[in-house]
């Protein structure tokens, strides 16, 4: 078959039903109709000549013949991405488009990123404030930190231990009272008992060192707050299920100056 002639809608509709074994999930990753679906495979199918699904009781199967041609398919989108990706790259090679945490890039990344940047004057950062989930190709990111669980369905390195400290000001003690944040809404399992509530870890950490309360705070934060005498570690670490993770899709995790920042910032 010539390149001019790949049926690259078919085998893109092919790649998602394989992977959600389900013509509804694959429809709505692909934002189509089940019934397009449908049509797109069996017009596939057509073209080929091959049967690319078998519906069971359990559902539906992938053929030999449809599964003996999916990893090359797969790569092949996978090099489609990325050199798109590095069409776009073109003159930015030495740019960043980052989404991290405010209260992070405070505390953690803007030192990380100067000693990167003393090496490299001519690099320029942009950064994108908010938790993190902000959409890659929406804001053209190149990396994201992400205080969650794992990388979830991207490529990733954790950014230290999945642990956490309890602070407050010094001359609070345990029974003083709990101060909540969207990553531990209520520490004891009771909201009812938080006192008061903010909008990130750094302002949990203000609002301990104020004497508001005590907060458990991701450790990487809150041991820069200790270091510098603004509170007190009243307990921990504990290791917990959360950390903070720097993330990015496959096409950008592959380009060199992903790679090189990567390595600089897990080191």
């Amino acid at each position: 078959m010539k390149r001019t002639h790949l049926p690259l809608n078919g085998l893109r509709v092919l790649d998602a039903a394989a992977r959600h074994l389900s013509f509804t999930r694959a429809a709505d990753e692909l934002a189509v109709t089940p019934a397009a679906v449908g049509q797109q495979i069996r017009a596939l199918e057509d073209l080929l000549g091959v049967v690319l699904f078998r519906r069971t009781t359990k559902g539906l199967v992938l053929t030999d013949e449809a599964q003996a041609g999916l990893d090359a398919i797969r790569e092949g989108f996978l090099r489609f991405e990325e050199g798109v990706q590095a069409i776009q790259a073109g003159q930015s090679s030495h740019v960043y488009t980052i989404a991290c945490p405010r209260d992070f890039f405070a505390v953690w990344l803007s030192p990380r990123l100067a000693a990167f940047r003393s090496e490299s004057p001519q690099l320029r950062f942009s950064l994108v404030g908010g938790d993190g989930d902000i959409e890659f190709t929406e804001a053209n990111l190149d990396l994201a930190v992400r205080w969650a669980e794992g990388p979830g369905d991207l490529e990733g390195v954790p950014l230290g231990d999945p642990a956490t400290i309890v602070v407050a000001a010094p001359d609070l003690g345990e029974d003083a009272p709990w101060i909540g944040w969207p990553g531990d809404p209520s520490p004891e399992g009771d909201p009812r008992e938080i006192r008061f509530t903010v909008g990130d870890a750094g302002t949990a950490i203000s609002a301990a060192a104020a004497g508001l309360g005590k907060a458990r705070v991701p450790q990487l934060l809150g041991d820069a707050a200790v270091a510098g005498g603004r509170v007190v570690a009243l307990g921990g670490p504990e290791t917990g299920r959360r950390g903070y993770w720097l993330v990015a899709p496959l096409p950008q995790w592959r380009q060199k100056k992903v790679k090189v920042l990567v390595a600089a910032l897990s080191a």
